[in-house]
């Protein structure tokens, strides 16, 4: 699409369901990891997952000349929907970092809001004041992304730093107290290590840094979304003060439905199973899925 090769999962629906489902990932991802999450979605209609620019291991928008955002991303989406749903209407799902992503889709626009039963946004945010992460560390970030994003720092991280002796090391370094580690069985470590290795490679590193950077100036409160608004939260955060996030949807959004999940943490485990994944989609969000 574009001129950028990537994948697609299409995962038809397992029940007498024909709504149609879009689900995007976050900012560290891929089909794999949100592959569970797509089993429990395709009981209540068929699931759609793309790669981004740049995510996934799909070719990133530097090599059409285009400088990754949240803008560049919202067109990528809206032709992605207007080519593959032009008859139909679509739930759309967005994961983290892809919440900000169709919330400026749907911004620019407008027109596409006819074709949207409702968005979902799993630990999603629409505001630079929704992370809570300490001023320093939110400045240290702000520092490497933009050393990150230049494309020589990118490529010397990526044969220098970014190998795969290194990402092990460091995530066994921190196996005890690192937010994706910390909870895994004995059993589970090797193969949480092994995907985050997948991960890494996977990604664009210059992409990374350069959306990362973003996310701690973007402001998407300026514009009304006439579309209703589900999100999820788990019961803590690492990364967002939820209750900031719902303030500032419900500034852009008349309608949002708020859930908890009784999950502990921001992401789901990378090896997580379908089962296990559930909780993210709670129960009385399955109840608005079932009635459509």
């Amino acid at each position: 699409m574009d001129g950028l090769n990537g994948r697609m999962l299409r995962m038809p629906s397992s029940s007498s369901k024909k709504q149609e489902i879009l689900l995007i990932g976050g900012h560290h991802t891929c089909i794999e990891r949100m592959f569970s999450l797509a089993e429990v979605l395709s009981r209540y209609g068929a699931v759609t997952m793309p790669d981004l620019p740049g995510f996934g291991g799909m070719e990133p928008f530097y090599k059409i000349g285009i400088k990754p955002s949240i803008d560049s991303f919202a067109d990528y989406l809206a032709a992605f929907i207007k080519l593959r749903y032009k008859k139909k209407k679509v739930i759309v799902i967005g994961f983290s970092y892809s919440v900000p992503v169709v919330v400026k889709m749907l911004q620019k626009y407008p027109e596409l809001a006819k074709k949207v039963e409702f968005v979902v946004s799993i630990v999603g945010f629409v505001h630079k004041e929704d992370f809570m992460l300490p001023k320093n560390k939110i400045l240290g970030l702000r520092v490497l992304s933009a050393l990150g994003s230049n494309s020589v720092a990118a490529f010397l991280a990526k044969y220098l730093i970014v190998r795969e002796f290194i990402i092990r090391m460091l995530y066994k370094v921190q196996v005890n107290s690192h937010s994706k580690m910390k909870d895994a069985k004995p059993d589970e470590i090797k193969d949480r290590i092994d995907f985050e290795v997948k991960l890494w490679m996977l990604n664009d590193l210059r992409t990374w840094f350069e959306t990362m950077g973003e996310m701690f100036h973007i402001d998407l409160c300026g514009q009304k979304v006439n579309v209703q608004m589900h999100h999820v939260m788990p019961k803590s955060d690492v990364y967002f003060d939820h209750r900031v996030v719902e303030q500032h949807m419900k500034i852009i959004f008349d309608d949002v439905q708020v859930y908890s999940t009784g999950l502990p943490n921001h992401v789901p485990s990378i090896v997580a199973t379908a089962e296990e994944i559930e909780p993210f989609f709670p129960k009385k969000l399955q109840k608005n899925f079932a009635r459509l």
